[in-house]
């Protein structure tokens, strides 16, 4: 037996699943706060909208700069030194933050926070593959839904109602105490659960990986609002493309490759990963065009908007340990399709959006969308994980992760650019016309609306592909152990007999 099955055995589970959860929550939730205070802070600071963009854009592009990177971090520290050096992180971003004067300063703070976050969902992830066999995952995997679904969920709600009674910096003030009780459990509670292996890292393929997922989550990130043509943009897309070849040719031929991408020789891994590409397309999409047509085109304040997300981010959040629980025992695939047709059917009342649509309307068929998400989100995920040999549970953690913030970084770029082309279109051909007694103002209204129809069609188009996806989704064992060299196996024999001494 291992050193690390020993532990396992002893350790005591539910504090350190709490403790992660948490941490996990606070991260994600800080990551959605700053999609409604924008407006304030632009005229706080004085800036420009694509200026202030950069709090969400910046923040993402560490994000998904770091990620990359989890699965050597993961293997060469230990779970309390790794999540407790990410929450002290956070927590330095979260008080530069509260404290800015102005918008540099403000952007450094998140920046800082986000180093800190990018490490921890995919930390909390292969904690879940270390402490639970994979048949009991499901329902670990249910409470960590808490994390990736509720919180992000609750994120424009709890912002909204702060915004309109404190300053904005009460959202990072108010972080503050909880990050710090975090750190404390954390030293307190928190045990190692997996192997540490003292590897060298590749700075080179660092290098590659840093330069690849910034350029690409960069151009993509700033497709929206330059366009495509942009020769920002151009370039940007070229130099990731191009960087992600080399990583990737030298992940492949490396021994000891930073990202091992040889988790995709896992079938059932590779297809619940181009599965998460649309699912997550679809759960951004709905973050962010929802807010757009209440507030920009209904004229509903940041609070009614998030207000009409938050009963089914409620639900969402208690249907996810339910849902983990089915998944446990019938599998992934028909909580996929089940979801996937959810979400598909209530997409359908978001392609005819008016400008007399309720409130109640849209309320009853947001939460209609957040329950089929609730159903397949975690259930997609673990079903691919579970496939790994536990080699590659740091590397697979960091694929999805990764995966999932380059999905929403493409999907969100898409969506605005159909978004913002359908409605110059349709305004072009109402002012073509000529509605009678229209004024402009109304014409560019309803274009907007209409473009977040057109927007939303897409979506339902991603929604059909990833249910037809879903109908090859199939319960597997965990795959055996394999070792890619003589010399790999006798490395791991070593550090057996090292365990047991």
């Amino acid at each position: 037996m291992t050193k690390n099955a020993t532990i396992n055995g002893s350790i005591k589970k539910g504090p350190i699943m709490f403790i992660m959860i948490m941490g996990a929550f606070l991260a994600t939730f800080n990551q959605t706060i700053m999609s409604v205070a924008i407006p304030e802070l632009m005229n706080d600071f004085d800036i420009l909208a694509s200026t202030a963009q950069w709090l969400t854009t910046g923040y993402m592009l560490v994000n998904g700069v770091l990620i990359p990177i989890t699965a050597f971090l993961m293997q060469r520290f230990t779970t309390r030194q790794l999540f407790q050096s990410s929450m002290i992180i956070f927590l330095i971003g979260t008080i530069v933050s509260a404290i800015a004067a102005n918008f540099p300063v403000l952007l450094t703070g998140r920046l800082i926070q986000a180093a800190g976050a990018g490490i921890i969902m995919p930390l909390l992830m292969n904690v879940v593959l270390s402490l639970f066999p994979p048949e009991k995952r499901g329902s670990a995997m249910g409470m960590v839904g808490l994390a990736i679904i509720f919180a992000p969920a609750i994120g424009p709600t709890l912002t909204g109602y702060v915004l309109e009674n404190f300053p904005w910096q009460t959202m990072f003030y108010g972080m503050i105490p909880f990050t710090v009780i975090i750190i404390i459990c954390g030293q307190i509670y928190l045990k190692n659960v997996s192997e540490t292996i003292r590897t060298k890292v590749d700075f080179i393929s660092v290098i590659l990986s840093t330069i690849g997922f910034g350029a690409l989550l960069y151009g993509f990130s700033v497709a929206g609002n330059e366009g495509w043509s942009s020769a920002i943009v151009i370039v940007s897309l070229i130099a990731g493309v191009l960087s992600l070849g080399l990583f990737t040719w030298r992940q492949l031929v490396s021994a000891n490759p930073l990202l091992d991408l040889r988790a995709f020789k896992y079938n059932m891994f590779s297809l619940t990963t181009i599965i998460n590409i649309g699912v997550t397309m679809m759960m951004y999409a709905d973050m962010m065009l929802l807010p757009l047509y209440l507030q920009n085109a209904r004229g509903f304040t940041a609070l009614e908007s998030g207000l009409l997300m938050l009963p089914g981010a409620l639900l969402m959040g208690l249907l996810s340990p339910a849902v983990g629980k089915l998944f446990d025992r019938f599998g992934a695939k028909w909580l996929s399709i089940i979801g996937i047709a959810i979400i598909i059917i209530t997409t359908f009342s978001f392609i005819d959006l008016t400008d007399s649509t309720s409130y109640t309307y849209l309320i009853l068929m947001s939460t209609g969308r957040r329950i089929g998400m609730a159903l397949f989100i975690m259930p997609i995920q673990t079903a691919g994980l579970n496939q790994l040999p536990s080699r590659l549970n740091a590397h697979g953690t960091a694929i999805s992760n990764t995966i999932r913030q380059v999905a929403g970084a493409v999907g969100t770029s898409l969506l605005v650019t159909i978004m913002t082309n359908s409605t110059k279109t349709h305004l072009q051909d109402a002012m073509a016309g000529g509605a009678s007694g229209a004024t402009q103002e109304h014409m560019l209204m309803e274009a907007s609306i209409q473009g977040i129809n057109d927007a939303y069609f897409v979506v339902l188009i991603i929604g059909f592909i990833s249910l037809l996806l879903a109908f090859f989704i199939k319960r597997v064992e965990q795959a055996a152990e394999e070792y890619s060299s003589k010399k790999e196996s006798k490395e791991n024999l070593t550090k057996m007999r090292d365990a047991l001494d």
